[in-house]
C-alpha cells in the first residue's frame, strides 16, 4: 500500500463497477492524496490490516494515514473529500439522507459483481455471490 497517501480505498477489482469508477476517482488524484489498493492483489494481506477477505468483500473499506479503518459510506465519503468531490459525498453525511444511502449501498455492496456482470454483459469469472 501507498504509505504516503493520506487514505488508501481498499476495493474489489474483481467488480466491473468498482474498477470503473476507481478509475474515475484516480483521474481526480493528481496530488495523489489518495491510494488504491485492489484487495486481489498478489501482495495484498488483509489480515495486516485486522481484517479477513470475507469482510472485505462485504463492504468497502478504507486506511487512514494513522491505520485506522474507516468502512461502508463513510470510506466513500473520505475518498471523495480528499479529492475535491465533497459536494457529491455530501449527502452520505445528512442525518436524513444517510440512512438511505447506508441501505442502498448494503444492497448494492452484495450484489455488485452479479450486477456488473450484467451491466457489461458477461458472465461472472468468480462466484458472484457474496
Amino acid at each position: 500500500m501507498n504509505t504516503n497517501a493520506e487514505f488508501t480505498l481498499l476495493y474489489d477489482g474483481h467488480c466491473p463497477i468498482c474498477r470503473r469508477e476507481v478509475a474515475w476517482l484516480q483521474s481526480r488524484n493528481a496530488a495523489g492524496r489518495v491510494a488504491f489498493q485492489d484487495i486481489h492483489a498478489n501482495d495484498f494481506v488483509p489480515e495486516h490490516l485486522g481484517c479477513t477477505e470475507a469482510e472485505l468483500m462485504a463492504e468497502i473499506h478504507g486506511v487512514r494515514a494513522d491505520g485506522s479503518l474507516v468502512k461502508g459510506i463513510d470510506a466513500f465519503h473520505a475518498t471523495y473529500s480528499l479529492l475535491g468531490l465533497a459536494w457529491l459525498a455530501a449527502p452520505l453525511r445528512w442525518p436524513l439522507t444517510r440512512p438511505l444511502f447506508a441501505k442502498l449501498y448494503a444492497y448494492f455492496a452484495r450484489y455488485r459483481l452479479p450486477l456488473g456482470a450484467w451491466l457489461a454483459g458477461k458472465a461472472c469469472k468468480a462466484d458472484c455471490r457474496i
